[in-house]
């Protein structure tokens, strides 16, 4: 029983983060239709922003992690206005759009690795005086419940703002249709701004999640997106609520597969669960 109990936190753990990436992939993709492979590289950067103020400048840490949200959406809202925009302005196809993101994410990569070597890199903390909570058996740190119970409120927050607010059912309308968007009154340029804001600061927060949780290195960007995506597809993709779902599902299967194996099963698992949803359920468990 306890085995359970301890593999259902780390799931959850692991989930919160995931569903962070998904979150902010499928908010994206809804809007704009294409797969932005530069969104990875964007969480990396929130990640690697704590790690410079807080471990090598000595900012306060809550600071830091305010700053590091809010540099990645600055970064992503820039990529959008500066390259995203201007190739959408000249018509041009989503394969022209996808292979522009793979050249931004590997720009930052680069970047990130001539700043701050290829090493990895921790975010420090006082491991000593941790706390570390016994739930029914199974145990989780202190810094795992913040990510989680931090990951459920901007989920919360996020889904409140999409359902409740005009700016929400501004996008939903641009999702759906982005030229009848524009003839009703809608910017869709201007809010397709703000969506790619919101969508690289909560990246942000999950690649700060994920340097607190396991570390981060220039490379980390590209690892999580592709568990963003295929958390995405097993929700149904462009599903902001399934891409959660999906999320929390794809981090279920993961860590009881590695449990019972080793943890170097971990990406090979999450990848037969994608073979397995794109041959059995493309559209994923809830297709929008």
């Amino acid at each position: 029983m306890e085995v359970i109990i301890q593999i259902a936190l780390n799931a959850l753990v692991a989930g919160s983060i995931y569903a962070l990436i998904t979150l902010g992939f499928n908010l994206l993709y809804s809007t704009t239709r294409f797969f932005d492979l530069s969104y990875g590289a964007i969480a990396a950067v929130g990640g690697y922003i704590v790690y410079c103020l807080y471990n090598l400048l000595g900012l306060n840490l809550y600071a830091a992690i305010v700053l590091g949200i809010l540099g990645a959406g600055a970064l992503g809202f820039s990529c959008e206005k500066l390259i995203y925009r201007q190739l959408r302005a000249r018509k041009a196809s989503s394969a022209v759009l996808l292979i522009a993101s793979l050249g931004v994410l590997l720009v930052i990569q680069s970047a990130l690795a001539i700043l701050f070597t290829s090493q990895f890199h921790i975010i420090t903390r006082d491991l000593s005086a941790e706390r570390v909570f016994t739930i029914f058996g199974g145990t989780i740190t202190e810094v795992q419940a913040i990510i989680f119970l931090s990951a459920i409120t901007i989920m919360l927050a996020l889904g409140a703002l999409l359902k409740f607010t005009r700016f929400g059912k501004a996008v939903q309308a641009i999702a759906d249709d982005e030229e009848v968007a524009n003839v009703v009154g809608i910017n869709s340029e201007k809010m397709i701004g703000i969506v790619y804001f919101i969508g690289a600061a909560i990246a942000g927060a999950a690649g700060i999640a994920t340097a607190f949780d396991t570390g981060i290195m220039p490379t980390l960007g590209l690892a999580i997106l592709l568990k963003g995506v295929i958390a995405a597809i097993v929700g149904g993709i462009g599903n902001v609520v399934g891409g959660v779902l999906g999320a929390f599902v794809l981090a279920a299967i993961e860590n009881t597969g590695a449990w019972f194996f080793s943890a170097e099963w971990r990406d090979v698992i999450a990848f037969l669960v994608l073979i397995a949803f794109l041959l059995l359920r493309p559209r994923g468990i809830l297709p929008k």
